[in-house]
C-alpha cells in the first residue's frame, strides 16, 4: 500500500487512529511512535504530498495547519512551557509518509536540533 493512503484512511475512519482533532480541512491524531510525551501528527484533509506542493490555490491550509497545532498545544497545556512544530520535506529530511504532515511535540524538555 502507498503509505499515503494510511493518511488517507485515518482521515475517513478507515484505519482505527486517536485522534484530537478534525474539522473540514485538517485532521490531527496522537502519533503511533511518539518521540515527546505529547506527539501529534496533523494533516490536511486534501491530499498534498509535500510541503514543496503548498501553491497560491491551496496555502491557506499551512495557516490553518499551523492554527490548529497552536490550540492543541494550548488544550494540553505545553503553549507555555513551550513545544515544537516540525515540517519535513522529502528524503533527506526525514519525511518518512509521502503527505504533507506536521509534528507537534511538547511535555518535556527537547533535545536541540543538529
Amino acid at each position: 500500500m502507498e503509505n499515503s493512503l494510511i493518511f488517507t484512511k485515518i482521515i475517513h475512519g478507515k484505519i482505527p487512529a486517536n485522534i484530537v482533532y478534525q474539522d473540514k480541512i485538517v485532521t490531527a491524531f496522537k502519533d503511533i511512535k511518539p518521540k515527546a510525551p505529547i506527539h501529534i501528527l496533523i494533516i490536511p484533509n486534501t491530499f498534498i504530498k509535500s510541503l514543496n506542493e503548498i501553491n497560491t490555490n491551496n496555502k491557506n491550509i499551512i495557516t490553518h495547519m499551523l492554527y490548529t497545532s497552536i490550540q492543541i498545544a494550548k488544550k494540553n497545556n505545553i503553549s507555555e512551557k513551550g513545544y515544537r512544530i516540525i515540517i519535513n520535506c522529502n528524503e533527506h529530511a526525514g519525511q518518512e509518509i509521502n503527505y504533507l504532515h506536521m509534528h507537534l511535540l511538547g511535555g518535556k524538555k527537547l533535545n536541540p536540533l543538529n
